[in-house]
């Protein structure tokens, strides 16, 4: 009988432990509620025991939680329509209020992270949006934060994902991209215009005191395009070269003249000389002629002998 006794005892002992015991993880912290009333006090990590039938315990996860916000459409302040998602990352600082002060403190920080994204959308430009999210992200984790604070709950931060555009402004974007990069490469190209003018000017005033410098460009040029095993060589002949040699024909002294001298003015003449005095000529007889035999007139057609 005492067996029987010890064995319930036993028995119903570790029936009171099972029922009492529970098992708080390090992440956690357990609340205990007596008759639906909070405790003061919360559970550490570790075994713990509670009365059964009058206490329930409740365990609040103290680890980072991620929660994604889903994408929310809103017109920017430039009068651009985008879908924008983001991603919070929120822990409970205090149990308690997390548990007392709202229902489903996950589901309210999510309503709070997605209408506060829809008040961002509408304050900011889409430059903004794309460019400037290191302070979208801080204004948007401190709207959510303020009326999390008083949940026991501390938003970490807030990221923004993504920034979904309509086709139309994709392209219109893509085309101000293009135009930008073809400006850029525009310019540039002036700029090595310019400096390789600068330098062929300079490389012509030095080629201008010494022509013969010229020459031996034109040498090396055919010399290049002769290395180019090309069949058919087109050799641009410069107007400087022809310069060179047409004033080099005008230093070169005249060649002597073979053919009939050149009249002399008359102010480079001398004197003329005096003329010898004329000698009249005087008329003589006539030679005479003998006539010589009549010489019949010619014959026409009709009247030449058959």
């Amino acid at each position: 009988m005492v067996f029987e006794l010890l064995a319930v005892g036993l028995a119903g002992g570790a029936a009171y432990f099972l029922a009492a015991a529970r098992v708080v993880r390090q992440y956690e912290r357990g609340l205990v509620f007596r008759l639906g009333r909070l405790r003061s006090e919360v559970r550490e990590p570790g075994l713990q025991l509670i009365v059964p039938l009058l206490e329930r315990m409740q365990k609040v996860n103290l680890q980072i939680i991620t929660l994604p916000v889903p994408a929310q459409e809103g017109i920017t302040r430039d009068n651009v329509t985008v879908r924008v998602d983001a991603v919070v990352y929120f822990k409970v600082v205090d149990p308690a209020d997390a548990i007392i002060r709202v229902e489903d403190y996950r589901f309210a920080v999510s309503q709070m992270a997605q209408t506060s994204l829809r008040s961002i959308i509408g304050k900011s430009d889409l430059d903004d949006l794309l460019s400037n999210r290191e302070k979208l992200n801080q204004g948007l984790a401190i709207m959510i934060d303020s009326p999390a604070v008083e949940w026991g709950v501390n938003v970490d931060r807030v990221e923004i994902k993504d920034v979904s555009l309509p086709e139309a402004m994709k392209r219109s974007m893509a085309r101000q991209a293009e135009a930008a990069r073809d400006r850029r490469a525009r310019v540039i190209n002036a700029d090595a215009e310019l400096q390789a003018s600068r330098k062929l000017a300079e490389a012509a005033r030095q080629m201008s005191h010494t022509p013969s410098a010229l020459q031996l460009r034109l040498l090396q040029t055919i010399v290049a395009v002769a290395a180019e095993k090309n069949s058919t060589l087109v050799l641009p002949f410069p107007v400087e070269l022809l310069r060179f040699l047409e004033r080099a024909g005008h230093d070169a002294p005249p060649a002597p003249r073979t053919g009939p001298a050149a009249p002399v003015p008359e102010s480079e003449a001398g004197p003329e000389p005096e003329a010898s005095p004329a000698v009249e000529a005087v008329p003589g007889p006539d030679p005479e002629v003998e006539p010589g035999p009549a010489v019949p007139p010619a014959l026409t057609d009709p009247e030449r002998p058959g």
